[in-house]
């Protein structure tokens, strides 16, 4: 009895096993086919009828909406694969695969899970070793080289026939945030990606300043459209009338109230406009608020009176980037609005695009090591693609920055890993429930 309950346990563990590794390969079985230069891009339509065409793994993985927690640990892989190396989301998941289908061959000879894993990360590490072995230095001054790297990643894309436009660009964009003498890391957030409708890829540029993605304000129509010696001032605090602490209800009885309410209004709003023109600013970018309204309607009247532009809605995870590039201090309260805090520019215009207005800063007396990419799309498909690849042009580079040499592609560097690697197993005495641990 005793014997059938052993037996019973050990045969639900190897269906719990074999259950999950048919999940996941179910996967990798999936975007298989939009693996290589001949892989297919894959058209997937959400629950919402948004359509998106892609062949980029970690992208058609999130679309999938994958339930099995086994399958979603796939998922995760190849998000993991797309933050550290930017590419080869599709080529990690597809190994993961085949290497299940290869554990499931070695369970059914006996061999126990942990020899197994212990077992892929000595191999792991003897890889690495390998493929640094027969790599080509590269040197970061070498542009051409970094470019050429830069579009292999490109050629599987929808917009591949971009490449010789999109590869330098992210080049320059990562040597322009690094010293290359004696980088070892690149830091994304450095370089701004913004897309927006309009245009085609050729468009897409790359600018020494900031392109916000934020629309110029319509209710500040009457400001300048072109501003020439840019004094930016950025703020955390709210032009608009203030609220109580606690929600309370204010009940007026006559006209004559609201008419002192109003008053009130512009002339505490009026006083703030005043002090912030008398700095010289001309160009004030405001932090979105969730308290209460960040500007409204008179604030943004007034402003425009005094030939200030107006960038609302500046998130707060926006804000060490702008400080950076422009030279400018955040600023927390009206009292602190000075002219020291201010950031320089040459010239701030407005760039018109399908979707709206947007400012383009450019000159910036005293800017930090970064920049910003204009994407631009004829349509919302193109331009979202265009927008992935060139996210996965600079991880390619940001990789070159940490290990600085290249290898061989069409699968040669994996030929000489797997043959090398079998080698050193012959050598360790194979794998088995024998074999050295």
């Amino acid at each position: 009895m005793a014997g059938d309950l052993k037996a019973t346990h050990k045969s639900k563990e190897a269906d719990v096993r074999r259950s999950n590794m048919m999940a996941a390969r179910g996967v990798a079985d999936a975007i298989r086919t939009s693996l290589g230069p001949k892989g297919m891009d894959k058209m997937i339509v959400s629950s919402d009828k948004s359509v998106c065409i892609t062949n980029d793994g970690a992208t058609i993985l999130q679309k999938m909406e994958v339930v099995h927690p086994a399958a979603k640990m796939l998922v995760e892989l190849s998000k993991s694969q797309d933050i550290e190396a930017g590419d080869g989301t599709t080529s990690v998941v597809v190994i993961a695969g085949e290497l299940l289908k290869k554990a499931e061959e070695l369970l059914e000879k006996g061999i126990h899970a942990t020899q197994i894993a212990e077992a892929w990360k000595l191999a792991a590490s003897q890889a690495a070793e390998i493929l640094r072995g027969i790599g080509k230095p590269v040197d970061l001054a070498d542009r051409e080289s970094l470019i050429k790297a830069a579009t292999t990643s490109l050629n599987s894309k929808v917009v591949s026939q971009f490449s010789p436009i999109l590869a330098p660009m992210a080049v320059d964009a990562v040597l322009k945030v690094i010293d290359a003498k004696s980088a070892n890391s690149v830091d994304l957030n450095d370089i701004r990606v913004v897309a927006k409708l309009g245009g085609t890829v050729e468009d897409t540029q790359l600018v020494d300043g900031v392109v916000f993605r934020q629309h110029v304000n319509k209710s500040a129509s009457d400001g300048p459209s072109r501003i020439e010696g840019v004094k930016i001032g950025l703020i955390q605090f709210q032009l608009s009338a203030p609220k109580t602490d606690m929600e309370q209800q204010i009940i007026v009885s006559d006209n004559a109230a609201i008419d002192r309410l109003a008053r009130e209004e512009k002339k505490y709003i009026l006083k703030m406009v005043k002090k912030i023109a008398k700095t010289g600013c001309n160009l004030l970018l405001i932090q979105k608020s969730i308290l209460r309204d960040a500007v409204n309607v008179l604030s943004l009247h007034y402003l425009a009176k005094k030939k200030i532009q107006v960038v609302t809605e500046i998130e707060r995870d926006e804000i060490e980037f702008l400080s950076k590039t422009l030279g400018c201090r955040p600023i927390a309260h009206i009292d602190g609005f000075t002219a020291d805090k201010l950031g320089e520019a040459k010239l701030a215009k407005e760039i018109y695009t399908s979707e709206g207005r947007v400012l383009e800063v450019t000159g910036v007396k005293n800017p930090g090591k970064t920049c910003t990419i204009f994407v631009r799309g004829s349509n919302k498909l193109v331009m979202e693609e265009a927008h992935r690849s060139i996210h996965d042009a600079l991880c390619v580079v940001r990789c070159l920055v940490k290990e600085k040499f290249l290898i061989a592609g069409g699968g040669a560097p994996e030929v000489e890993v797997a043959m090398k690697l079998a080698k050193y197993a012959d050598t360790m005495g194979g794998l088995g429930p024998s074999a050295p641990r």
